[in-house]
């Protein structure tokens, strides 16, 4: 008998819910759907397909939110889109809901716009015309349940209002990435009320309390006296029951103060009443109980098969982050990006170079940041993207800039930098003006700053990096003048064993890359010196490398000017004249003669960072006599033959004047 009445309650659950295991409150698209919408092979379609397809594949975040853009923003084709799940929801139902939305509203609303449909427990929208953090109450609708309170219509409405208004400042002002909260009530002995409400996380606080407030005013117009009700709006929602519609472990607010019943509506039968309805309440409890085990059971099982089969499918459409690690920083979509640069406002733009642009912009939270937009012109953004992406993510020191987040949608390729005030070290110190803000305290606080990053990406992190690319446009300088090293788009990671490595495309600037780099494509740790040595040798002169010409100095660069005043023992006349005299003399000397042992033409003559931080931070560290630079031609000095050799070799294969990035006045 008990087995009979197992299968009575499985066979009937399934049968409920047999192709609705999500019920779909309402849908509200165009009742005339164009026929330009319903072409299989339009941009329009193919963007709608890729649209609903990312946010499926986010469907699975835990604030239950995403939003995002498809197509340039300039034709009808563009499309904007979100979804947003119950607070409540576990990402695996989140999942299901929406893709189940997915199907609905493309099968109802057959591609046009715009669309939204609500499900019990999610809810899916798509426009031509942006939507992220605008509110919306131009579409609303109420659900009552069946039945209304009877007894004490009067008290249960002053409950649930009362209820109803607590729920709104905690919904708005939740924490966790989540505007939403839930509330529970004692309206009598045996019967309790359970209130929700939640807004989109993109609203303001004001916006959700507004939205909210305006929908709890529709259950006061529409749906007076019910057990049950809801309103929705695009934005937010708000409902309540006598049952528990969400997971109970979901973040109760503090609870409404209890109701209870005038005494004279419960005389005479109570006790009686009271055993009859503990009865019912046990028993309708325990079939309950076993009946949803059984629903949840086969309705995982139906799911988890048809999720796999979307999820399969989705797979084929979406590429290019599997190699890219997200644990570290966090994947913003494109219409979140143009929100926090006001669009890519001219106004924003704190810097530009071959690369692309870089915009100031503020996040959600009020977090001030740079954010790095790649040209879509460059054939090599996306592996570079990538690879600073990969790189940057898994570093940590307060000399490297750190990266918060990214953007890979379409052909948009972004990365989300800290803010750093003071932009970037050649900003200061090429400008003849500004260059006096850079005093001798601030230049060697830099200095040890770019030595100790290096270092770092060298000895300390849990990779071995080859930056491939400092120089003085790629240090950028925080608030207290602090040196932080940014751009990472042509670094290259080695094993913990790997001493060198070699390429045929030799890309960097020119005047920081290192004799062997240029001519032979051989790049290692040294590499980095080679370029820490030649920045040195500028923030202690103020020149560019450059700059100088042979008619000024008598030399053609700035290793062979800085070389000829060490071996004349007139080392201190290229110091910055901006300095005025005001610096430490065996400072400079030391920082002179570590910059020149950096830019020997040997590798092997070169020190290692370690041995750069360690002379740089003691007087007492024995220090070798620098030999002429590499690139050294002014003065009598002879060019070898084997420099000659190099020459000629590397006059044959001139190096593409693309492969050379240029150094720009702001932060990259």
């Amino acid at each position: 008998m008990m087995v009979m009445i197992w299968f009575w309650l499985l066979m009937s659950f399934i049968d409920i819910t047999k192709g609705i295991p999500y019920l779909s409150l309402r849908i509200n698209c165009p009742k005339i759907i164009s026929s330009y919408y319903t072409l299989p092979n339009s941009t329009y379609r193919a963007n709608l397909d890729l649209l609903l397809s990312n946010l499926y594949s986010n469907a699975t975040r835990d604030n239950g939110f995403y939003h995002t853009t498809v197509g340039d923003g300039s034709s009808n084709d563009t499309l904007h889109g979100l979804f947003l799940c119950r607070g409540d929801l576990p990402p695996y139902a989140c999942r299901n809901c929406i893709g189940d939305a997915r199907e609905e509203i493309l099968e109802l609303c057959g591609g046009a716009t715009p669309a939204i449909i609500w499900f019990d427990e999610c809810m899916l929208r798509y426009s031509h015309k942006s939507m992220f953090g605008i509110l919306d109450t131009s579409t609303y609708f109420t659900v009552t349940s069946k039945g209304d309170n009877d007894t004490q219509p009067n008290g249960f409405i002053q409950l649930v209002q009362n209820m109803m208004g607590q729920l709104i400042t905690p919904a708005a002002l939740s924490t966790g990435n989540k505007k939403f909260a839930v509330l529970e009530a004692n309206f009598s002995v045996f019967e309790t009320v359970y209130a929700l409400g939640q807004c989109t996380p993109d609203l303001s606080n004001d916006d959700c309390q507004i939205c909210l407030t305006n929908a709890i005013s529709m259950l006061s117009r529409y749906c007076f006296g019910a057990l049950g009700a809801r309103a929705v709006f695009p934005n937010c929602n708000v409902r309540y029951e006598i049952f528990a519609f969400y997971h109970l472990s979901a973040l109760r607010t503090p609870a409404a103060p209890t109701i209870v019943p005038n005494s004279a509506t419960t005389k005479g039968n109570k006790g009686k009443s009271s055993a009859k309805v503990i009865i019912i309440i046990i028993a309708a409890s325990i079939v309950s109980a076993i009946g949803i085990l059984l629903f949840v059971l086969c309705f995982y099982f139906l799911k988890m098969r048809r999720a796999n089969k979307s999820h399969s499918n989705v797979k084929e459409k979406t590429s290019g982050m599997t190699d890219i690690p997200t644990e570290q920083s966090t994947q913003y979509d494109f219409s979140t990006i143009q929100a926090v640069t006001n669009y890519f406002s001219p106004d924003n733009k704190i810097g530009k170079g071959g690369y692309g642009a870089v915009y100031k912009g503020r996040l959600p939270n009020g977090q001030e940041v740079a954010v790095k937009r790649l040209s879509k012109n460059s054939t090599q953004g996306s592996e570079e993207f990538k690879n600073e992406v990969a790189l940057v993510a898994k570093l940590q020191h307060r000399n490297l800039v750190k990266l918060l987040g990214f953007c890979l949608q379409g052909e948009e390729k972004i990365l989300i930098y800290e803010f750093v005030p003071n932009k970037s070290l050649d900003y200061f110190l090429f400008d003849p003006e500004k260059k006096h803000l850079l005093n001798w305290f601030i230049r060697y606080k830099i200095i040890g700053g770019i030595a100790r990053g290096i270092l770092y990406l060298h000895e300390d992190s849990h990779l071995k990096i080859i930056h491939r690319d400092l120089k003085a446009s790629n240090v950028l300088l925080d608030g207290d003048m602090n040196s932080k090293i940014s751009d990472f788009g042509l670094a290259r990671i080695f094993m913990f064993d790997q001493t060198h490595g070699n390429t045929s495309r030799v890309i960097g600037t020119y005047g920081y890359m290192s004799p062997e780099y240029v001519l032979h494509g051989l790049f290692s740790v040294k590499s980095d010196v080679f370029s820490f040595g030649v920045l040195l040798l500028e923030i202690i002169t103020g020149k560019k490398n450059s700059s100088l010409s042979m008619h000024s100095t008598g030399t053609q660069d700035l290793l062979s000017y800085a070389w000829k005043h060490w071996r004349e023992d007139r080392a201190l006349e290229i110091v910055d004249q901006s300095l005025g005299g005001l610096y430490s003399r065996n400072e400079v000397i030391q920082c002179i003669n570590v910059g020149l042992l950096c830019v020997q033409e040997e590798v092997d003559e070169r020190p290692t960072m370690a041995n750069v931080v360690l002379m740089l931070n003691s007087f007492s560290a024995s220090m070798k006599t620098p030999n002429p630079p590499a690139f050294f031609n002014g003065g009598i000095e002879k060019i070898s033959a084997r420099q000659e050799a190099d020459q000629s070799k590397s006059k044959s294969q001139p190096l593409s004047v693309n492969e050379i990035s240029t150094s720009e006045l702001y932060p990259r």
